[in-house]
């Protein structure tokens, strides 16, 4: 009984010790790295599963090896019983573990790093879904009218398109972060990064009606800081923004085939597709690398590849 008790204890101490290391990190990754909060969750939900897995087999991530951290991540892949992991989702739990670990090294807590040579599941590189022209002028041609709500979802759609913006980025924006009239927009995007994002004549056309016949009316005697509100006025969500693009997705008839993001893959399909160079667009999207940013270059491609089967008398398959 003595034994079980002690044992009892000391994975209660292992517990609390391993829960101290990730809520460490996590501070590290919110103050030092600016990381969003979804992010943040994510990565103590990664955490939280490794520390059981650890737990259950018997050790803990100051003495786990190589071989534990890889076992993990393929009793993921295999699913043990249970349905496998997705691959994305592999790649993002090592990459957790890669940095929890650089931390912990950094931190003294560690002398070895057990990722060092860690390999996980190549990543499939899937197209995302774009939108063609005409789709996106029937997705954007529904919010129909000049109510308050017209006006928001009108201009909310406009400027995801115009700007390639993330779901986070839109509900995030404020008023002081448009100049309409020099058709710019400053964006807060990961790591709380700032860039600037040009504002076409369309888009910022929509928005400043939303400003002065949409917003005022919703917002009423409140204090909101966000561009985009809800009918009660208050900050828009991320959820509400899935809603208000699912509703028009589906009058529109693309329903399935689009989600938020699916409006900035269209934009940088589309400004390749019109000549943009790739720099340009990567700075435009925010990505720190121009790797992430070649995958519209296929898309591109694609795209001409379409255009010119279709169009060319000779071409014709």
């Amino acid at each position: 009984m003595a034994a079980e008790i002690n044992g009892m204890a000391t994975a209660t101490a292992s517990a609390a010790t391993f829960e101290g290391h990730v809520l460490d990190f996590l501070a590290y990754l919110e103050l030092e790295r600016g990381l969003s909060q979804n992010t943040l969750q994510s990565y103590r939900s990664d955490l939280l599963q490794f520390g059981a897995y650890l737990a259950e087999h018997g050790t803990t991530a100051e003495d786990a090896g190589p071989e534990d951290v890889s076992n993990f991540l393929t009793h993921l892949a295999t699913g043990n019983g249970h349905a496998p992991v997705a691959t994305a989702t592999i790649q993002r739990k090592a990459a957790c573990l890669r940095s929890f670990y650089r931390h912990l090294r950094r931190e003294g807590v560690r002398e070895s790093d057990p990722t060092a040579s860690l390999s996980s599941p190549r990543r499939s590189q899937k197209l995302p879904n774009v939108l063609g022209r005409s789709e996106v002028k029937r997705l954007l041609e529904q919010p129909k009218g000049t109510d308050p709500i017209a006006l928001r979802d009108r201009a909310l759609l406009e400027l995801m398109y115009a700007c390639g913006l993330r779901a986070t980025e839109a509900v995030e924006l404020e008023p002081a972060s448009l100049d309409l009239k020099d058709g710019v927009a400053r964006v807060r995007g990961k790591g709380s990064k700032e860039r600037l994002v040009p504002v076409g004549r369309v888009a910022a056309k929509a928005v400043e009606a939303y400003l002065v016949r949409g917003r005022p009316t919703l917002v009423g005697a409140r204090t909101e800081s966000r561009l985009f509100v809800n009918f009660r006025g208050g900050k828009l969500t991320r959820q509400g923004l899935y809603k208000i693009i699912a509703r028009h997705a589906k009058s529109a008839g693309l329903a399935g085939k689009m989600s938020p993001h699916t409006l900035r893959h269209t934009f940088a399909t589309h400004l390749l597709a019109g000549g943009c160079d790739l720099r340009s667009v990567q700075e435009m999207l925010g990505h720190a690398d121009v790797s992430t940013t070649q995958l519209y270059t296929h898309l591109s491609n694609q795209h001409l590849k379409e255009v010119y089967f279709s169009a060319h008398p000779r071409a014709r398959r």
